[in-house]
């Protein structure tokens, strides 16, 4: 995942592509894809989308130094499908990599096309000790 400008284009193609789906159940099938690199950015897509599609304010990925992984979102109380731990650190080093975070804490804005519109995702990261969160607001 080094070409940042590759991930941030293909997660925005990804979106396009499953525009027309339910992003849940997306989000519950990634467990199973055996294509981390991948997986992780179709994972994105499907958060993205389905933050959109339910008016969601946040969407947080945790991952903890015991291997666990906790997704949440803000609009009502409820976890969404975990992708599980290894496309959990892929996740997170996508969107690191997509908006060149590379401090232990950090908010930066993503711009973000879908089809024909666009909005700026603010994406905060927090790194402390051996766990890993990444936020994704909705404007």
């Amino acid at each position: 995942m080094k070409d940042t400008a590759n991930i941030h284009l293909k997660v925005q193609e990804l979106c396009d592509c499953f525009a027309s789906t339910d992003p849940l159940k997306g989000m519950s099938d990634i467990g199973r894809v055996p294509e981390e690199d991948e997986a992780a950015l179709k994972w994105i897509a499907l958060a993205v989308l389905h933050g959109i599609n339910s008016n969601a304010e946040k969407i947080s990925l945790t991952t903890t130094s015991d291997g666990k992984v906790r997704v949440s979102a803000e609009y009502r109380k409820g976890e969404l499908p975990s992708p599980g731990p290894a496309v959990g650190k892929k996740v997170i080093e996508a969107m690191r990599a997509m908006t060149h975070i590379e401090k232990h804490k950090e908010t930066m804005t993503l711009a973000f096309g879908i089809r024909n519109n666009s909005m700026d995702l603010k994406i905060k990261s927090r790194h402390e000790g051996g766990d890993d969160r990444i936020t994704i607001t909705f404007p």
